[in-house]
């Protein structure tokens, strides 16, 4: 699996490609700002790109902006957004079309290898990687017709694993309970919601995170 990296911290850079590298990924691009990851992706097309939302010169938008480059130029390709804190105006932007083959990790997020790396295949291969404390976020914010309110608190808990990328059976064994009742939940929070229920994984966590940017 091939992967371009855009971060301009070195340190952060080269701990990553060699966390990737051992974990017998390809790392093409070892990139320090937007431009240089630009030029990249015209030489060589990763199948998943970790950028940096910010970056130089600016340090503002650089890294969402050619995150969101990418996607439109490239669809098949998954991409990863590293952010050092939550910065949901910013997530959105890059949710606003689709959440297939995107990940949006606090830093913090990498030292926790396994998982990391899980996430980093999981949006190679178009499934979704969002941080737990961004769909928090998403999940606190109230409305005045806000249907999360139907939402028993067992079900929001089966929510909050749904929309990080968690499966049925990840659910059942985090939150100690069977298979059939998880599939009871998700088929009851698909109902409150109005939203459709499908066996896709993928689509099931876009689902999700449209109608919580809703």
């Amino acid at each position: 699996m091939r992967v371009a990296i855009a971060e301009d911290s070195v340190l952060l850079r080269e701990g990553l490609a060699r966390l990737l590298a051992d974990a017998d990924f390809d790392v093409v691009a070892r990139c320090h700002d937007a431009d240089e990851l630009r030029h990249a992706m015209r030489v060589q097309l990763p199948d998943v790109v970790i950028v940096d939302i910010r970056l130089p010169p600016t340090h503002t938008d650089e890294g969402i902006q050619a995150a969101m480059e990418i996607r439109a130029a490239h669809p098949g390709i998954g991409v990863l957004v590293l952010s050092q804190y939550v910065e949901l105006g910013l997530a959105m932007k890059l949710l606003a079309d689709s959440a297939e083959g995107v990940g949006y990790l606090l830093k913090d997020r990498i030292s926790d290898v396994p998982d990391f790396l899980n996430a980093v295949r999981r949006v190679a291969a178009g499934g979704s990687a969002i941080d737990p404390t961004i769909v928090s976020t998403l999940l606190s914010r109230r409305r005045s017709d806000d249907p999360l309110a139907q939402l028993t608190p067992r079900e929001r808990d089966v929510l909050e694993l749904m929309a990080v990328g968690t499966s049925n059976q990840g659910i059942a064994d985090r939150l100690v309970i069977t298979l059939r009742a998880v599939e009871k939940y998700v088929s009851s929070i698909f109902g409150k919601l109005g939203l459709p229920a499908t066996g896709s994984e993928s689509r099931r966590v876009l689902a999700v995170l449209l109608f919580l940017r809703t």
